[in-house]
């Protein structure tokens, strides 16, 4: 099993909206991937919490039965498309793949 995670720090500001509501529609747009494939095992998207010391605004934990499942959710027209957004909005990024 692969466990893939990723982490966003969003801009303040983009695509006319808040930090805040780019989260939110980032969190749903990822939500949006869960089955999009054979072999996603797991998906959950998690928002940073007002009040806890945070360095990234949203994280995906997501496990895949095999490489092979990964590499077909990379190159998934819904997954493409939501990479799109969370480009124009993130500031940062970082990803961990490995296995379980």
């Amino acid at each position: 099993m692969i466990r893939h995670i990723v982490m966003w720090k969003l801009k303040e500001s983009a695509e006319g909206a808040s930090r805040a509501e780019n989260a939110a529609k980032l969190k749903e747009k990822l939500e949006g991937c869960r089955g999009i494939v054979p072999g996603i095992l797991h998906l959950e998207v998690g928002l940073a919490e007002p009040g806890f010391e945070s360095t990234y605004d949203v994280v995906l934990v997501s496990d895949f039965a095999d490489k092979a499942a990964l590499d077909a959710y990379q190159v998934h027209p819904v997954h493409l498309a939501l990479k799109g957004f969370a480009g124009a909005v993130r500031e940062s990024r970082d990803c961990v793949d490995y296995v379980v």
